[in-house]
């Protein structure tokens, strides 16, 4: 089987120092990553993604078809955790990386084979995750890019996640809540995530689909974000913004990009304005089941002011009261910072991570608001839809 020529075929198998290949040309019907860099103040040009894969890529695997139909058990329905727009996920087990001691547990995302967007996504992810590297990221092992007698196949191979995402946790009512400090936590960890995206890399990456599906939790309920199928790298020089075809999920994207285009940072700081709410009241950003007035979340919420007494009607009645009420009203007010509608009056993702640290300290030493509860126990396997639509 052949190797999409977005990739060349150099590439080294697993047992024979098997490694990713170098990023090669890109597919004629796939536009190339706009090289457009955050200004850094430095004379020299930052290398762009495709530039700084070349040079980090190979750290990433590249697996046969064969590979991963085996390591799903032909892609068992009994081992599907999540369907969405770009295909279906599978957790499976692969020989471990080294060739050295147990199968190790991953999730396998194997494209539907429909449509050109979701190539484009793969291309975009395989190229991204083999750039980045932080804690709060989920991270991608390797790769199957392959054109044979089953057709294009294009497969990513990620860390197992076990606790699912935030979205499952926060409105699947199947699992238990998660208690208020460990909820601080997992923004606290995604908010890391975005400021080495935005503030901690050569070259800046703009997320463009932070929302709670796109949080995963591990063992220790520890958050890394995942999907980034539409990342885009940021403005260059003195360019203030990317242009680009809006695209994300509704009720996460930020109202000035939904109406020009015009890509930057600061609108990864309205979606997570978003998640912040939906942490603090327990519901979703868009609610079709609700009654209308109450449907867009952002909207609601202005009905109880953050210094009112109304204030704790906003709050996720699961979290029955545990939780120091001052420290839920600076949360709230971070929440409110990031939903300026001015995008440069939101405050930058390393401003965010500050406040969310003493949010986390402040509630661990409340002994009066703050009752300790145990973590929720790994639950079965819930859907981890993707819901990315084009947004006009």
């Amino acid at each position: 089987m052949n190797c999409f020529n977005i990739f060349n075929t150099k590439t080294k198998r697993r047992g024979k120092s098997k490694s990713s290949p170098e990023l090669g040309e890109q597919n004629p019907s796939t536009k190339p990553v706009t090289r457009l860099v955050k200004s850094t103040g430095s004379i020299s040009s930052p290398r762009s993604i495709p530039e700084l894969y070349r040079e980090k890529g190979h750290n990433l695997v590249k697996f046969s078809f064969s590979e991963l139909r085996i390591a799903t058990n032909n892609f068992s329905r009994l081992l599907k955790i999540g369907e969405g727009g770009f295909g279906s996920v599978y957790k499976g087990s692969i020989k471990p990386l080294n060739g050295q001691g147990d199968p190790l547990v991953v999730a396998i995302k194997k494209l539907n084979r429909n449509g050109m967007q979701g190539h484009k996504e793969w291309s975009a992810e395989v190229q991204f995750l083999g750039v980045v590297d932080h804690p709060n990221l989920v991270k991608l092992l390797g790769f199957c890019s392959s054109d044979g007698e089953r057709g294009i196949q294009r497969l990513l191979v990620y860390e197992y996640m076990p606790n699912k995402s935030l979205e499952a946790h926060l409105f699947g009512r199947a699992l238990p809540p998660i208690p208020w400090v460990t909820r601080l936590k997992i923004l606290l960890n995604a908010a890391q995530g975005l400021t080495y995206l935005h503030e901690g890399l050569e070259i800046q990456v703009i997320f463009r689909d932070f929302k709670s599906s796109n949080i995963l939790l591990d063992e220790n309920f520890n958050a890394k974000l995942s999907d980034f199928g539409l990342a885009r790298e940021g403005p260059q020089g003195d360019r203030s913004h990317v242009s680009t075809m809006p695209v994300g999920t509704y009720g996460y994207a930020a109202p000035e990009y939904v109406e020009t285009g015009h890509l930057k940072s600061n609108s990864d700081l309205w979606s997570f304005g978003v998640v912040l709410y939906e942490i603090l009241t327990g519901r979703r950003a868009v609610d079709r089941n609700l009654p209308q007035s109450e449907q867009k979340l952002i909207e609601w919420v202005k009905q109880f002011p953050i210094d009112s007494k109304k204030f704790r009607m906003i709050m996720d009645p699961r979290l029955n009261n545990r939780y120091p009420v001052e420290t839920a009203r600076k949360v709230a007010k971070l929440a409110d910072s990031c939903l300026r509608k001015n995008p440069e009056e939101r405050p930058p993702m390393s401003r965010i991570v500050d406040v969310l640290q003493a949010a986390v300290r402040e509630s661990e030493n409340n002994n009066g608001s703050e009752i300790t509860s145990a973590l929720p126990l790994p639950l079965p396997e819930p859907s981890t839809r993707r819901s990315v639509v084009r947004v006009s």
